[in-house]
Formats: structure tokens, sequence, C-alpha cells
């Protein structure tokens, strides 16, 4: 009874209070690296400058100190996402661009081939018959009438070797459903629409991580420079917010 009792009032006169253990393990860090260790937990999804920083107050750390920290670490890797989408992004864009140059390339190559063939399909051969009629030799696959005879016409479909039935009515291709978009990225895009790149940049991190907000955005074809600025704006309002809180709380707790 007397060593709870000997716990119990250590634990109450103990300065740092419930979060003694955690401040005893931040303190066997160097000072000097202290910094560096809120900025590398700033640069994890999730976790990011507000998170980070709230754990450097949390374990010791001054709170404009950590709170730098945590807007350093999460904006430079924001930075480096926004960079690498939108080099992705350009080389996308430009391999669709050739991929249309060469079918449209094929396209008018197959038309001219297609008018030269039905040219060369249409000399008619005249076979002298009792009755006046002329018989044609037509290409497969266009409608070669059977036989012209006072003026009249009797078309007949001729099937060539080129004719394949469509590939859906035939069963061979089933239609693709699509694929539906997730909760906090139908969110942000919805925000995106309606309040633009400031009011969603600010609202994102209520649904994604700042690193997914700015991939999105890169991806929808906002400028980088714009996703940048306006996601070092949306770090810096959230990270000093949840600075503010921890002090707060921590001196609460006292």
């Amino acid at each position: 009874m007397s060593r709870i009792l000997l716990t119990a009032s250590s634990t109450a006169a103990d300065p740092g209070g419930p979060f003694a253990w955690f401040q005893e393990l931040v303190g066997q860090v160097p000072e000097a690296v202290q910094p560096l260790v809120i900025a590398l937990a700033g640069a994890v999804p999730f976790i990011e400058g507000e998170g980070s920083a709230a754990l450097g107050i949390i374990g010791g750390v001054h709170p404009v100190v950590a709170a730098l920290a945590g807007i350093v670490g999460n904006l430079l890797c924001v930075v480096v996402v926004v960079l690498l989408g939108s080099r992705i992004r350009e080389a996308l864009v430009r391999r669709r661009a050739g991929r249309g140059a060469q079918a449209a390339g094929a396209a008018r190559a197959g038309s001219s081939g297609a008018g030269a063939g039905a040219g060369a399909g249409a000399s008619v051969g005249v076979a002298a018959t009792g009755g006046g009629s002329v018989s044609y030799s037509a290409a497969p696959g266009s409608v070669a009438p059977e036989s012209v005879v006072a003026g009249s016409v009797a078309p007949r479909s001729v099937g060539g070797p080129g004719s394949t039935p469509d590939p859906v009515s035939a069963g061979s291709v089933e239609p693709t459903e699509a694929v539906p978009e997730k909760k906090g990225k139908a969110k942000l895009r919805r925000w995106l629409v309606k309040f633009g790149v400031p009011g969603a940049s600010l609202l994102a991190p209520l649904a994604l991580p700042t690193m997914f907000t700015a991939a999105t955005f890169v991806g929808s074809g906002v400028s980088k420079g714009w996703v940048i600025l306006w996601q070092a704006v949306a770090i810096v309002v959230w990270t000093t917010v949840i600075t503010l809180l921890a002090t707060g709380l921590l001196s609460a707790i006292g």
C-alpha cells in the first residue's frame, strides 16, 4: 500500500505530467537533431506538419521550433510530389498526343487505300449476253449488283474476308464498368469545383493528406506553381492552429 502511495505521489509531482515518458524519450535525442526528426515526421502522410509539430510539443520541443520543423518537412515533401507529378502528367500528355497523331495518320492512309481499292473494284467487266444484261465484278466487302436488266438493279451484299462481327455483340468483349471514386478524393473534387484551388487547399486536410491533395490537383491540370503556393498556405495555417491547440492543452494539463 505504501508503495502505491509513493508511486502516485511521485507521478503527481512529476512536472512532465502524463507525457513524462514521451518527453524523456525525446530528451534522449540530441537537441540539434530533434527538429530534423520532426521534419521527417512531417513528410509522412497522415502525420504531416500539424501532427509532427504536436508530437514535438508534447515531447518538450519549443512550440515555434516544432511548428517550423513540421512546416518545412511537410512542404518539402509536397514540392517533390508536385514536381514529380507534373513531369509524369506531361509525359502522359505527350504520349497520348503521339498516339493520336499516329491514329490520325493511319486513318488517313486507310481512307486513301480504301478509295483506291474502290476505284479498282468499280472497273466493270462487260460481257456480251443475249438479254442485254451486264455483269459486274465487285471488290470483296462492297455491295455488288447482281444484274442490271432494263435499268433495274438488284443489290446483293457481298461478304469479304475483312468483314468481322461487332466484338461486343458477339460476346467476345464485355463492357467495362467505371471504378467508383474514393470518398476523400470525391470530396476534394467537389471542393475544387465549388471553391477553387484556394478553398479546396484549405479544406483538403479534412479529407486527404496534403501529398495526395497536391497529386490530385496536378493530375487535374492545375499549374504546379499554383498548387505549391496554396498547399504552403494550407500547411502553415493548419500547423499553426494545431500548434496553438497543443500548447494550450499542455498548459491546461500542466
